[in-house]
C-alpha cells in the first residue's frame, strides 16, 4: 500500500482495492471474499480454508475481519438433531457501497476540517510576522 495520499492517487487500482484502502484488510480477506462472492450458495469457515488453501484458523481470522468490516454476514443453520453450524455469504454490493460513500463523505469532511485548521494556524504566523516587520 502506497505511503502517501499522492502515491495512492498515481497507483493503478481496482475496485477490490477499496477493502484495504477502507478497512485495511489484508490479500488473504480479498481472497475470502471473492470465494463467496462465486460460491453459489453460503459457505462455512472450513470450506472457505480448504478453497483459499489456508488453516481453518487462519480463515476464520480473515472472515471475522469481513465481518466486522460489513462485507459479509453470518447465518446460523440449526442440525434437526440439535447443534448448528454457521455460514457465511457476501452482504449486498449496495450496502457495502452506501457504507464505503458514508465513511469516504466523513473522511472528507474530516479532511476539509483539519486544511482549514491549516490555513487559519499558518496564516496568523504569516501575519505575525509581518507585523513584526
Amino acid at each position: 500500500m502506497p505511503d502517501s495520499m499522492s502515491e495512492q492517487l498515481r497507483q493503478d487500482m481496482e475496485c477490490e482495492g477499496l477493502l484495504e484502502c477502507f478497512h485495511g484488510l489484508k490479500q488473504l480477506d480479498k481472497e475470502c471474499f471473492q470465494v463467496l462472492v462465486q460460491a453459489d450458495e453460503p459457505l462455512t469457515v472450513d470450506e472457505i480454508a480448504e478453497i483459499v488453501d489456508r488453516e481453518r484458523s487462519t480463515a476464520y481470522r480473515s472472515i471475522q475481519r469481513l465481518l466486522q468490516s460489513g462485507f459479509i454476514k453470518k447465518e446460523q443453520v440449526n442440525y434437526e438433531q440439535g447443534g448448528y453450524y454457521h455460514v457465511y455469504s457476501p452482504a449486498n454490493a449496495e450496502q457495502i457501497s452506501d457504507s464505503m460513500q458514508r465513511m469516504l463523505n466523513d473522511w472528507y469532511a474530516k479532511m476539509g476540517q483539519l486544511i482549514q485548521e491549516f490555513e487559519d494556524k499558518y496564516e496568523r504566523q504569516d501575519s505575525e510576522m509581518a507585523v513584526e516587520s
